[in-house]
């Protein structure tokens, strides 16, 4: 087997691993600013998917797809992540904030009833059918290659534009959103919210105001991922955010939950895993090989690659 193929897998790890990481964001932006898990997070993620797929159906008729393919391309990013984002504030409203005084059990138990209802409003809303998204990006790729630094070989790996086009925007978007944490007002907020709410409403800080902003980004990313994920593999079902989303936890946990460059590490991690470990095994294993993962890292490190980032109050 020749090096050519683990660069090529190499490429399938990175592209996956940038999906699994922007969902994984939504759970560990939320994570810590609440101290729960968003369970719906992976049905906001399908209803973004389904969102592009509906703007690109109504786009095609058109004739933009052949004409203006980055107009289409930013619409469909534009409606899956404002719907998603404007979907995840809309569950924190109503299906969380009520219980945030409540035992730690109950947002948790809200959090599978929001998922099942917006899996089975989707079932409902497109008949269980499944979708096949048309395709937008033409079939080119771009070649990387070959290299040889005399240790080491490598003949000509190929990326499609699809694939080198998810990469680059999603660790566009990733570096986006780190930077509006750390550098802007509203993300100090975050922090500071992250840190102790009721001091932080004291300091004059709408705590309610800035616990949506943070539904609404990991919202956003999360839509994002999904109209990739349509661009991908072309197939959309009701039930296709249960096992990315599941997933995307693994990979939150495994950078560290609540720390927003563990989740992009750990989603990378977990995409790379996930190819190379079919490649070796077989590609049936690379469910296993991904929450064998999840396995190793609670009992070894339980904090995370990076570290776990949570408040402690003196």
């Amino acid at each position: 087997m020749g090096l050519e193929v683990w660069g090529q897998q190499l490429v399938n790890g990175v592209t996956i691993g940038g999906i699994y990481a922007l969902i994984a964001l939504g759970y560990t932006l939320v994570y810590g600013i609440l101290f729960m898990i968003n369970f719906a997070h992976g049905e906001i993620f399908m209803v973004g998917a389904y969102a592009g797929y509906f703007t690109l159906l109504l786009l095609i008729p058109t004739g933009l797809v052949e004409t203006n393919t980055p107009l289409v391309l930013a619409t469909m990013f534009i409606v899956g992540m404002t719907t998603s984002a404007l979907l995840a504030v809309a569950v924190e409203r109503i299906a969380y904030r009520p219980l945030r005084r409540a035992a730690r059990l109950a947002p948790l138990i809200s959090a599978i009833g929001a998922s099942l209802f917006l899996q089975n409003a989707m079932m409902i809303l497109t008949k269980a059918e499944l979708k096949v998204v048309p395709p937008v990006f033409p079939d080119g790729k771009f070649i990387i290659g070959p290299f040889d630094w005399g240790f080491i070989s490598m003949g000509e790996v190929t990326i499609t534009y699809l694939r080198l086009f998810m990469i680059v925007f999603s660790i566009l978007l990733m570096m986006g959103l780190y930077v509006f944490v750390q550098r802007t007002r509203i993300g100090k907020a975050m922090r500071a919210v992250a840190a102790d709410k009721d001091t932080a409403a004291l300091m004059g800080i709408d705590v309610n105001r800035i616990i949506s902003i943070t539904f609404l980004l990991g919202g956003g990313l999360a839509g994002a991922a999904g109209v990739m994920v349509g661009l991908y593999y072309t197939q959309l079902r009701h039930m296709m955010g249960f096992v990315p989303g599941i997933k995307a936890f693994t990979a939150a946990v495994l950078g560290g939950i609540g720390n927003v460059p563990g989740a992009m590490v750990g989603g990378f991690v977990l995409g790379i895993a996930e190819t190379m470990g079919a490649q070796i095994i077989s590609n049936d294993w690379k469910d296993v090989i991904a929450f064998g993962l999840l396995v190793l890292i609670l009992i070894f490190r339980p904090r995370g690659l990076l570290g776990e980032v949570v408040a402690e109050k003196s």
